[in-house]
């Protein structure tokens, strides 16, 4: 979390699952946006394939769920996500507006899973989309 902006951050949690963020801040400013979830747009029979029998809303409705999916762990820590050619990258989608409005509005709430300061409105997400995660 420590690194320059635009990498990933990639941790084990729990001894069970691996979680991802993307890094926010200049290098030594340890902030990031952890990725909670994912609408499976494309790649579902992948997705299936390291999450068998889960239901399609079941695959990737949580941070550690969607790193089991996509096959996200610690090999993937540092990936450049704005490097089309990483193994791991965020890019721009062009129908990001008319997503937002089918699935908006865009809802901020209380964190989720923690106990510390977890009622600081920090968890950012769009009310209609079913892949959220939920408490």
């Amino acid at each position: 979390m420590y690194g320059p902006p635009g990498r990933a951050y990639v941790y084990f949690i729990y001894g069970n699952h691996h979680c991802v963020n993307a890094v926010c801040r200049p290098a030594g400013q340890p902030e990031a946006v952890l990725i909670r979830a994912v609408e499976p747009e494309f790649g579902e029979a992948i997705m299936r394939a390291h999450r068998p029998g889960r239901a399609r809303l079941a695959l990737t409705d949580g941070p550690g769920k969607l790193c089991a999916a996509l096959q996200i762990d610690r090999g993937l820590d540092g990936a450049d996500l704005c490097d089309t050619g990483s193994a791991l990258v965020i890019v721009r989608n062009p129908a990001a507006a008319s997503f937002r409005k089918a699935r908006g509005p865009l809802t901020i709430g209380p964190r989720v899973g923690i106990t510390k300061a977890a009622d600081w409105p920090l968890r950012f997400h769009l009310a209609g989309s079913p892949f959220v995660s939920h408490r």
